[in-house]
């Protein structure tokens, strides 16, 4: 397959494809603790690594849920709420200080996380008809919820360089013929 000047191989194909499942499987080994999970880590991991093709795993994932969990009124905000995530990460500079960069994808991946209900909520003003005030309302009352989401974020973001490292090893592996 053609992937604009990319060539999108059987092997990214299949590494994107477990990616994407190891994004879904995580999140519900995690789903015991409210608003942790480890997509955030991954999507900047991956977005890391593979750069614009980060896309395929991510909306892999997005893809895997909807057929687990439904494609009902909450997952429609998973086609954009990833791809906010995934678009601050390209915008971060490709090369960073090893003394920086942790610090960096941790603030980042908190930020996302403390903003998601934020980024949710237009979605939710639209369905449910809210007003401005209904939604900044809907904001505030998750508001805490977000700032776990944050707080989980910007720990577990500590991940992103040794899972970035676990890629780029994965990657160099020759597969035999």
């Amino acid at each position: 397959m053609k992937h604009g000047r990319e060539q999108i191989t059987i092997v990214d194909i299949a590494i994107f494809g477990m990616l994407g499942a190891l994004m879904y499987a995580s999140k519900i080994a995690l789903e015991i603790l409210p608003n942790v999970h480890l997509i955030a880590v991954f999507v900047t991991a991956e977005t890391l690594v593979y750069r614009k093709r980060a896309l395929y795993p991510i909306y892999t994932f997005v893809l895997i849920t909807g057929l687990f969990n439904g494609f009902a009124v909450w997952w429609v905000p998973y086609l954009y709420l990833w791809t906010v995530l995934w678009g601050a990460v390209m915008l971060l500079p490709k090369e960073m200080p090893e003394n920086v960069a942790p610090f960096v994808y941790m603030a980042v991946c908190a930020l996302h996380g403390l903003l998601y209900g934020t980024l949710y909520a237009p979605y939710q003003a639209l369905m449910f008809h809210l007003d401005f005030q209904g939604m900044i309302t809907w904001i505030i009352a998750g508001f805490p919820y977000d700032a776990i989401h944050g707080l989980s974020n910007f720990f577990l973001a500590l991940l992103v360089i040794p899972i970035v490292n676990a890629i780029k090893k994965a990657q160099s592996v020759k597969l035999r013929p």
